[in-house]
C-alpha cells in the first residue's frame, strides 16, 4: 500500500476520533470542504485538501454558527494531540490536516 494511501486512511480514523470528540463536547459539525480539486479557484496541487489530508469543519452550538478561529480551540488541541496539525495555529480555525504545520 502506498505512503499516501496510508495517510488517507490514518487521516479518516483521525477525523471520526474528533468528531466523536465535539460530539461528547456538545457541539454541532456540518463538513466543510474535504477534497478540492486542485483547478477550482482556491485550489493547487500542493493543497493538502487535494491530497485528501485536510477537511474544514464547520462549528455550531445550540444551531449558532462558531465562526471565530478560538470557537474551535478545544478541538484544535485535541487534533494536535492525536498527531495533526490545527489551522488555528495560523488563523484558519475550522481547517485540520495531517502533515501540515505552517506556523505564523
Amino acid at each position: 500500500m502506498s505512503k499516501i494511501l496510508n495517510n488517507q486512511m490514518r487521516f479518516t480514523r483521525m477525523v471520526s476520533l474528533l468528531l466523536d470528540y465535539a460530539d461528547m463536547l456538545g457541539y454541532e459539525i456540518t463538513l466543510g470542504d474535504a477534497y478540492r480539486d486542485a483547478r477550482c479557484p482556491y485550489g493547487s496541487e500542493n493543497s493538502f485538501h487535494h491530497k485528501r489530508l485536510a477537511i474544514d469543519l464547520n462549528l455550531f452550538r445550540n444551531g449558532v454558527y462558531l465562526k471565530n478561529t478560538l470557537d474551535h480551540k478545544p478541538l484544535g488541541e485535541f487534533w494536535e494531540f492525536i498527531g495533526g496539525s490545527w489551522g488555528g495555529r495560523w488563523n484558519d480555525g475550522n481547517h485540520y490536516s495531517l502533515g501540515e504545520n505552517k506556523k505564523k
